[in-house]
């Protein structure tokens, strides 16, 4: 994945036109996990959104899994985003109604329309990888925060995306939850080499993390490479 030179103005032709990315030039090798650090509005959420395609930029280019994006129309971007990228927020948005192995089956129901053996299968096995076999059937409601979140990776990883954007995903978790989650995360990234970008206001987990990257004032400022050596991710996404 890369992005280049890209620019994000909101109100664009207005008197309140308003940028908030600056040329940013970002690039994501295949099985990196990169944090993204930054004060409050300094830009991140809006980041994320363009690299999900759920936003588009106002200039520049972004290119996922060898598909330059910014010409794209919409059900060309949502079918990329929909096979290519997985979600994790800050707040898990989970079905509150549904049991857990529902709620991981619904990016592959979305996908196919209509659910079947293959889809509970794969969501039990996601369930099994993150611990959570016993609480399968559970509402969602009735799990702890902990295992919400759990439940919410799983259902990121169902399409098994090469991307996977987590915002503040240990954000509203005690330290001990905010750990586990953070390693499920990391776990994932280095058995299956999915690429991760993990927004975070943390810096010990960010320290955990391949690279660092800093958004101030819609800018990237820093950047801090950690152990993984260069030669492990020679593959652009």
């Amino acid at each position: 994945m890369q992005l280049l030179d890209v620019h994000k103005s909101f109100n664009v032709g207005t008197p309140i036109e308003t940028e908030v990315l600056h040329g940013i030039d970002l690039t994501l090798f295949k099985g990196e996990f990169c944090a993204v650090m930054g004060p409050s509005g300094s830009g991140k959420s809006t980041l994320l959104n363009i690299v999900g395609l759920l936003d588009r930029p106002t200039r520049g280019t972004l290119t996922v899994c060898g598909e330059e994006t910014t010409r794209l129309d919409d059900r060309a971007l949502t079918r990329l985003r929909g096979h290519n990228i997985g979600f994790v927020f800050q707040y898990h948005h989970l079905i509150s109604a549904f049991s857990a192995i529902e709620n991981v089956m619904m990016p592959m129901l979305g996908a196919a329309g209509f659910p079947d053996a293959a889809m509970s299968e794969r969501a039990a096995e996601l369930l099994e990888y993150v611990g959570l076999t016993p609480w399968r059937d559970n509402p969602a409601n009735k799990l702890s925060g902990g295992q919400q979140q759990r439940v919410a990776i799983a259902r990121s990883l169902a399409m098994n995306p090469p991307v996977l954007l987590a915002d503040e995903p240990t954000g509203n978790l005690d330290t001990k939850s905010a750990d586990s989650v953070f390693e499920l995360l990391r776990r994932f990234n280095r058995e299956q080499g999915t690429s991760v970008l993990f927004v975070t206001h943390n810096p010990v987990l960010a320290q955990r993390c391949d690279k660092t990257i800093e958004v101030i004032d819609g800018t990237i400022v820093d950047r801090h490479r950690g152990a993984k050596a260069a030669s492990d991710a020679d593959l652009l996404l």
